[in-house]
């Protein structure tokens, strides 16, 4: 059975950090691309970041990049998001996903993939940054 569960949320203040996991079972990061997704009250899902380990390619979108850091560690089946410089405009549910890398398109310019959704999804976990 596939799982995903993330953990690491809190409430911060702005300019902080947090460190987001994402641990997996069910399935090898070999053949599965992780993206990371949040979603802020009123607002839509947002696509930000993916991680394709067989590829060694990642993604960032303008909105987070050179603020956070996406990686690996194969050994613990997790995948960490690691938050700086954390503003009240990133205050949102984060959610890590998985799907069948062949059908993710993931590299340093884009972060799309086939279908409307990524095949498996966390529960999520809340962010909340106070200015």
């Amino acid at each position: 059975e596939v799982q995903l569960v993330e953990s690491g949320g809190a409430l911060v203040q702005a300019g902080g950090s947090l460190r987001l996991s994402c641990v997996a079972s069910g399935f090898s990061f070999d053949d599965y691309a992780i993206g990371w997704f949040r979603q802020a009250p009123g607002k839509e899902r947002e696509r930000f970041s993916c991680i394709s380990k067989k590829d060694g390619a990642i993604y960032y979108a303008d909105s987070v990049k050179g603020r956070f850091t996406v990686s690996i560690d194969s050994a613990k089946n997790t995948v960490y998001l690691q938050m700086n410089s954390l503003q009240p405009e990133d205050t949102a549910v984060y959610y890590c996903a998985a799907k069948d890398r062949t059908e993710v398109y993931c590299s340093s310019l884009y972060f799309y993939y086939l279908g409307d959704l990524m095949e498996y999804w966390g529960k999520g976990t809340p962010v909340t940054v106070s200015s």
